[in-house]
């Protein structure tokens, strides 16, 4: 009869399919290589065939690693929601919170807003998957997630924020050096900045937001973060949230007038958890932060170069 494999293994799998070598994967799980190395020749043995190849690049998962890899993920996330779940005291607000936004939201928007939901209630625990990937919180790959389109299961609950304006920006040292353009086809010669790479995400908003087919990229790169960078760096002109390019001095916003992009922003949890004290208190907390920083980001002056100083 045929053992049934330790479910640690198919986290030790998930770990090798990430990294590509034993070494790599047992640092991050926090095992040793000859452990890491008896997980998968045990998942071998129950599965009855290969799941690596070895290469001068390292590990190469096979097809049977392949088939493998989305039950192996269902499983890590699953026992993730179940601890997150079990760890969490019902009469006050501890436990575990992940939280799924998109890496600009992460990153420059939420710490200000979980800052002070932490120092309220110290034994809350708070996980951040910074990624424009849409996480299935029906199957708890999160718990809460801030989202830039509207959820559309019925077993969620969603509250809408808002609309997120985005624009053309760029430094002032760079406005200074390569002039400011007054028209979109100003654009052609200038330095823009853009994605490297068509994802889902870009894919999406290309639909909803056409940019003109004569911008050429001058600088590219496949993380908004770095966009982002570059923009502040003074690199090019590139689109960001006008409500983070207040927040610099050293921004300006190019062509107000003539283009914007309105990101509709929602807030998303599975109605399983709602009644949890730990979900729905960072729930409200996100509400009300991002709800605050659409108004007051959004709105008042700012540095626009289509307007007087």
């Amino acid at each position: 009869m045929t053992q049934e494999p330790n479910w640690d293994y198919y986290r030790t799998l998930l770990a090798v399919l990430r990294h590509g070598s034993l070494s790599a994967a047992a640092r991050e799980i926090g095992l040793t290589q000859p452990t890491v190395g008896r997980h998968i020749d045990a998942l071998e043995e129950t599965m009855g065939a290969q799941l690596f190849i070895r290469s001068p690049n390292g590990l190469l998962p096979t097809d049977a690693a392949r088939d493998l890899q989305p039950y192996a993920e269902t499983l890590f996330s699953t026992a993730a929601a179940l601890l997150r779940t079990a760890t969490g005291e019902r009469d006050r607000i501890s436990g575990a919170v992940r939280i799924s936004a998109s890496e600009v939201i992460a990153v420059e928007v939420l710490p200000s807003i979980l800052a002070p939901l932490m120092e309220e209630h110290p034994a809350l625990r708070i996980e951040i998957s910074a990624s424009d990937d849409v996480e299935d919180l029906l199957h708890r790959e999160a718990d809460i997630a801030v989202r830039m389109t509207q959820p559309t299961q019925d077993a969620l609950i969603a509250k809408r924020i808002g609309n997120i304006p985005l624009g053309f920006h760029a430094h002032r040292q760079y406005l200074e050096r390569n002039g400011t353009p007054q028209a979109m086809e100003d654009l052609a010669g200038h330095r823009i900045i853009g994605y490297d790479k068509q994802t889902a995400y870009i894919r999406a908003m290309l639909e909803r937001f056409p940019i003109p087919d004569d911008i050429a990229f001058g600088f590219k790169a496949d993380n908004p973060l770095a966009q982002l960078a570059a923009i502040r760096a003074g690199l090019g002109i590139g689109i960001c949230q006008t409500g983070l390019g207040r927040r610099d001095p050293g921004l300006v916003h190019i062509l107000a007038n003539a283009f914007e992009i309105q990101l509709e922003t929602w807030v998303v949890m599975h109605e399983g958890i709602r009644t949890s004290l730990r979900y729905r208190a960072t729930f409200d907390a996100l509400v009300n932060g991002l709800t605050d920083y659409v108004r007051k980001e959004t709105s008042g002056p700012s540095q626009r170069a289509d307007m007087p100083s």
